[in-house]
């Protein structure tokens, strides 16, 4: 599992590893890391062409430290110095004595002209706000240079902590972060310009838990639900689907056919689109007799191109099974009847849904994700799913959020989430609790579109097929 920790927490570890430390050793262990990783993407070091963006934190120290490597081993380096007069000293004398020179940054169009990477170390993880405008030039240059970039922790104008990007960016190919991957590393829109990110460790140990979690293959095996040698429908689970309409009788197919290769023992559909699903999936359960006269379900998805059937709405969450809230259910469900449920509620938005239930722009949730997430969560007492191109789960509990990334834009398809939601659902009726539910859904939805498309358009139908392979991908490792 890899976890994300706020500025706060890394700062007050650095402080306590810097006190057992000689003067200057952990900034040198941060500088080695990312002067291999600079070596290891530009592919050479000897003779190439290396342009360090130096502010005046500790990013601008790391670059310096990190230049003189490189210089020793015999790059060209120049170092662009944004306020000369607040240069760490230390990195600024090293990066002479190796060879290095300095340039003025209204000079520095002809070295970025020339560069083979750039390293970008103007603002380090407490920076707030975009590029400040000399940067921002700078940004544009290194735009247009053609360069790699690589970011010293995190790329300059991105906030750490919220993943919020409120200015201009200088985009990186290549993120080196020291000690701990930081929240803005991870979630979108701070993520899409950080590149790739590497993750170097200087020894920091990091107490409490942490701002984030994102499940790798292994964490999402351990959940996945595997059925025993006694089991039969009812011990593997049987997850009711509410869903569909006259009008969208093909959100309830999908949201079925996510449901079916979730790892449920059994699927029960009600509503009015039951000849379509037993048209496509035989073994469905059907009823058209609401909610209550199903039968036995140990958890509910309920809203996929429902309309406005509230009162199917209404039923399923006075159930007392775990109740999965998607679509049009999110907008027709009672605020009240959500917060006092006392069984397992998850709500899967997307960010205009999340906009319409906090009463904001959809904007604001797209460039505050994480803050959205957990109002969220907050305000109506259930774990969240904010859908995106990284999705968020949040726990009203508070927490750590997860977060997944293992999507493509492919999955920005009609019908997708409504196979997330089934396969969700599923998860949650086989005994998952509503945040593991969530994010091993998630993942699996994520890598299910990526095998599904292989870099081409993709059916939400499509999705739903190759979650099987996804599944099995998890599993195998």
């Amino acid at each position: 599992m890899r976890t994300a920790y706020s500025v706060d927490t890394v700062r007050a570890a650095e402080r306590e590893l810097m006190a057992r430390l000689p003067e200057g050793a952990l900034m040198q262990r941060a500088a080695a890391g990312l002067a291999a990783a600079c070596a290891e993407l530009s592919g050479r070091v000897y003779g190439s062409r290396v342009v360090l963006l130096v502010g005046s934190g500790d990013n601008g120290g790391d670059a310096l430290y990190a230049g003189a490597r490189l210089a020793r081993r015999g790059a060209g380096v120049s170092a662009v110095l944004l306020t000369p007069e607040r240069a760490h000293a230390g990195g600024l004398a090293a990066l002479r004595r190796a060879g290095g020179r300095t340039v003025a940054p209204d000079a520095a169009g002809e070295v970025l002209r020339r560069a083979d990477l750039v390293v970008d170390g103007i603002v380090g993880i407490g920076g707030r706000g975009g590029l400040r405008k000399d940067a921002a030039a700078l940004a544009e240059l290194v735009a247009a240079s053609g360069a790699a970039v690589v970011a010293v922790d995190l790329p300059s104008g991105v906030e750490a902590d919220t993943g919020e990007v409120r200015g201009d960016v200088l985009r990186a190919d290549l993120t080196v972060t020291f000690g701990a991957h930081k929240p803005g590393l991870l979630i979108d829109p701070a993520r899409e310009h950080a590149g790739s990110v590497r993750l170097v460790d200087i020894g920091l140990e990091l107490p409490g838990e942490p701002e984030l979690e994102a499940l790798q293959h292994a964490d999402v095996a351990a959940l996945l639900p595997v059925p025993a040698a006694e089991s039969d429908k009812y011990r593997r689970g049987v997850v009711g689907v509410a869903a569909g309409s006259a009008r969208y009788p093909g959100a309830a197919v999908l949201a079925v056919a996510g449901a079916l290769r979730g790892g449920a023992g059994a699927v029960r559909y009600v509503g009015p689109a039951g000849d379509a699903v037993i048209a496509r999936f035989p073994e469905t359960l059907v009823s058209d007799q609401g909610p209550r006269q199903a039968g036995r379900v140990q958890a509910w998805v309920v809203g996929p191109g429902i309309g406005d059937d509230a009162g199917t709405v209404a039923e399923v969450l006075a159930a007392g099974v775990p109740v999965l809230i998607d679509a049009d259910a999110l907008r027709l469900a009672e605020t009240e009847a959500v917060r006092g449920r006392t069984a397992p509620t998850l709500m899967t938005p997307h960010a205009g849904e999340a906009a319409a239930l906090l009463g904001v722009a959809r904007e604001e949730v797209e460039a505050g994700r994480l803050a959205a997430v957990r109002e969220l969560a907050a305000r109506y007492r259930a774990t969240v799913l904010l859908k995106g191109s990284t999705t968020l789960v949040a726990d009203a509990a508070g927490g750590a959020v997860r977060v997944n990334a293992t999507g493509t834009s492919w999955l920005a398809t009609a019908g997708s989430g409504d196979v997330l939601s089934g396969l969700v659902g599923s998860l949650l009726a086989a005994g998952l609790s509503a945040v593991d539910a969530g994010s091993a859904g998630a993942y699996l939805h994520g890598l299910a579109g990526r095998f599904a498309a292989g870099g081409a358009p993709v059916g939400a139908h499509d999705v739903a097929e190759a979650v099987a392979r996804a599944w099995r991908d998890v599993v195998r490792g």
